[in-house]
C-alpha cells in the first residue's frame, strides 16, 4: 500500500489588523435595515457583549476568500458585493459592519497598483483584468458616489494613528483556550509547534468604544498635534481618521482588531501591549507642554510597530 502523507490544515487570518464601524441598525435605510434585522435573526450576532471578540467570523470572510481564489475559475475580485456582515450586540442594540467585499477589493487592487513591482502585479492580477475591473469600480462609483468602507485593512502592523480613538480603558484582550475539536488529520496539535488546531481559540486584542468618544479622542489629538507639530505625520493620520468616522453614524461603535497579527505577536507580547494607553500618555505630555516626553512616547511606539512591520521581510 502506498505511504500516505497526512496534512494538518487550518484557516488563520492573514497578518493584518482591522479597524471597523458598526452602525445601529437604524442607521439603514430601508430596505438595507429590514435585509440586515433579517440577516442578524438568522445567523444571530458574532459577539453577544462588548468583551466578546468577532474572531469566528474574521475566519469565515477568510474562508470564503480563499474559496473564491481555489475555485474552477479563480476570480481575484468578487463579481458582486458581499451581502455578510459582522454584528455585535451590545446593550441590547444590534450594531452591523458590512463585510463590503467588492469595495475593499477594489481598494486593494489600489494599494496593490501602487506599491508592488510591475511583474509581480501583472502576474498575479494581468493587466487586462485590472483593467476590465477598474472600469466596472468607475461605473459603480457613478451610481454610488456617497459609498465608504466599515472596515479598513493594514497588513502587518497597527498604524499608530489608529490607536487614537481608544484609550486604556477600551481594551480587551482574551487569552487562548484549547478547544474540543481535534485538528484534521491528528491530535490538538503538535506540542511546541506554535500551531492552535482548528478546535482551538486563539488568542483576540482588540479596542472598542462608542463612536462619540472616539471623536472626541481624534479631535482634542488633532488639535494638540496640530499647535505642536503641524506638519507631522500623526497630526496628518489623525485628520484621516477623523474625516473617515464623520462618515458615520453618531451613535455607532468602533473597533479596532489586532486581527491575524495575534499570531505574529504571541501571548506575551499580547499581554504586554499597551499601545493606545501608551499614545494617550504621550499626548498628555503634549498638552502639558511636554514636547520631550511626547516625541520620546511616540518614538518607542513608532520604532515597536516597525519592527512588526519589518517582519514582513524575514525569512
Amino acid at each position: 500500500m502506498q505511504d500516505v502523507t497526512v496534512v494538518r490544515t487550518s484557516v488563520q487570518p492573514p497578518y493584518a489588523a482591522h479597524l471597523r464601524v458598526y452602525e445601529p441598525l437604524a442607521a439603514y435605510p430601508e430596505p438595507e435595515r429590514a435585509r440586515w434585522q433579517a440577516y442578524a435573526a438568522e445567523h444571530g450576532p458574532d459577539a453577544a457583549e462588548a468583551a466578546r471578540p468577532v474572531a469566528e467570523a474574521v475566519l469565515a470572510e477568510q474562508r470564503e476568500a480563499l474559496a473564491e481564489l481555489i475555485g474552477r475559475t479563480p476570480r481575484a475580485l468578487p463579481e458582486r458585493e458581499s451581502e455578510r456582515a459582522f454584528v455585535r450586540l451590545v446593550d441590547g442594540v444590534l450594531y452591523v459592519c458590512p463585510w463590503a467585499t467588492r469595495l475593499r477589493s477594489w481598494q486593494a487592487l489600489e494599494e496593490l497598483r501602487a506599491g508592488a513591482p510591475v511583474a509581480l502585479l501583472d502576474t498575479a492580477l494581468p493587466p487586462v483584468a485590472r483593467a476590465a475591473a477598474e472600469a466596472d469600480r468607475e461605473r459603480w462609483r457613478a451610481e454610488h458616489p456617497d459609498a465608504r468602507p466599515w472596515i479598513l485593512t493594514s497588513r502587518w502592523e497597527v498604524p499608530v494613528r489608529w490607536f487614537l480613538p481608544f484609550g486604556e480603558e477600551d481594551r480587551c484582550f482574551v487569552p487562548a483556550a484549547a478547544g474540543d475539536v481535534p485538528a484534521e488529520g491528528g491530535d490538538k496539535g503538535d506540542e511546541g509547534d506554535g500551531r492552535e488546531g482548528i478546535g482551538d481559540r486563539a488568542a483576540a486584542l482588540f479596542y472598542l468604544t462608542p463612536m462619540a468618544q472616539a471623536r472626541r479622542r481624534v479631535a482634542r489629538a488633532y488639535r494638540a498635534l496640530r499647535e505642536a507639530v503641524p506638519e507631522g505625520e500623526l497630526v496628518r493620520g489623525a485628520e484621516q481618521v477623523g474625516r473617515w468616522l464623520e462618515e458615520f453614524h453618531p451613535r455607532s461603535l468602533v473597533e479596532l482588531d489586532y486581527g491575524g497579527l495575534v499570531h505574529l505577536l504571541g501571548p506575551d507580547r499580547l499581554l504586554a501591549d499597551r499601545s493606545a494607553g501608551e499614545l494617550e500618555d504621550g499626548l498628555r505630555a503634549l498638552r502639558a507642554g511636554d514636547a520631550a516626553e511626547a516625541l520620546r512616547v511616540y518614538g518607542e511606539l513608532t520604532v515597536r510597530w516597525r519592527r512588526v512591520l519589518a517582519l514582513r521581510y524575514a525569512n
